[in-house]
């Protein structure tokens, strides 16, 4: 089993008249890239700037490489790096200039390590640029740079391209694609974004109104959200042994009431039909469901909240 780097228990966040965070739990193991997944307002970040020692929690525990305590969790923290706020950097320096301000701040010894970070987020090319004559894009990939000084073990990004223009969008996703896969460095991502994070994230935690309404992991949401051809007959067992026995599909789930879900054959419905008619199966419903992150979605919360309908942007785009 991989590795438990944060484990997150019952989590609770007091404000004086409103309750920012109510019963969150969830852990984050090793090579995540897990996807914080609501409208504005959720909670997202406050469980951030928790994990980060910012903010004080009113309940419950977090325990990250199995620390829990305030002196160990400080120690266990140094190996994370956080981008919660826009990325400040100073205007009129270079990216290179504001990175050794950086690394001085933060004790890195290695001068190296400057060149090195540039390198893997592509900054290596600006040069004497001041950083306020950036784009939004590049002043996000030098936050990450900032980041990514201390070789952290673990990256936490809120709303990293919030803003940004499709190409923005693009290099951010690729550049974070590959620090997870050959730096290895595990992330957690909060966005409204669902259609750029299907493209990214491995895991899911889709909350609203400060509390986790689902977790699932993109495998599992790519299959809820597949396309499948939904069979129920007066004889779902038999169908279910058609299906395998003589046609040759293997990639069906039974559901709870008995139905079945077909994610294969879906151009040859025709013979399907036929051949479970001939088997002495006689269909009571059969129909095509069309994948909807966006309906999806809005189930879990109800439909009730205005922002989300506003905010949170959905599609079925794969991974």
């Amino acid at each position: 089993m991989e590795e438990i780097l944060i484990d997150v228990k019952n989590l609770d966040k007091q404000y004086i008249k409103h309750k920012a965070v109510n019963n969150v739990s969830f852990q984050i193991r090793k090579g995540m890239i897990c996807g914080l997944v609501g409208p504005n307002g959720a909670g997202k970040t406050t469980i951030m700037k928790i994990m980060g020692g910012l903010v004080i929690l009113t309940g419950g525990t977090i325990s990250i490489y199995g620390n829990s305590d305030e002196k160990s969790l400080s120690k266990a923290r140094s190996r994370m790096s956080f981008i919660v706020e826009i990325p400040y950097a100073k205007e009129k320096m270079t990216a290179y200039e504001n990175l050794e301000i950086q690394r001085i701040q933060k004790g890195i010894p290695d001068k190296n390590r400057i060149n090195e970070v540039l390198e893997l987020v592509n900054l290596t090319d600006t040069g004497k640029k001041p950083v306020q004559n950036f784009s939004l894009g590049m002043r996000q990939r030098l936050g990450i740079a900032t980041a990514l000084l201390s070789k952290p073990e673990i990256m936490v990004l809120d709303e990293p391209i919030n803003g940004l223009d499709p190409e923005g969008i693009v290099e951010i996703r690729k550049l974070l694609l590959k620090l997870n896969r050959e730096e290895e460095i595990t992330m957690i991502i909060s966005s409204h974004i669902l259609s750029e994070l299907s493209l990214l994230c491995t895991d899911y935690i889709f909350i609203n109104h400060g509390e986790i309404i689902q977790t699932v992991s993109a495998s599992e949401l790519s299959k809820i959200c597949s396309e499948y051809y939904h069979i129920d007959t007066d004889n779902n067992s038999l169908a279910a042994a058609v299906l395998e026995n003589r046609l040759g599909y293997n990639h069906f789930d039974i559901d709870k009431d008995g139905s079945i879900k077909l994610y294969e054959g879906l151009d040859n419905i025709k013979n399907i039909s036929k051949t479970l008619f001939e088997s002495g199966v006689i269909p009571v419903r059969l129909g095509i469901h069309e994948a909807n992150l966006e309906q999806y979605y809005m189930n879990l919360v109800g439909g009730k909240n205005e922002e989300s309908d506003k905010n949170t942007k959905l599609s079925n785009k794969k991974r």
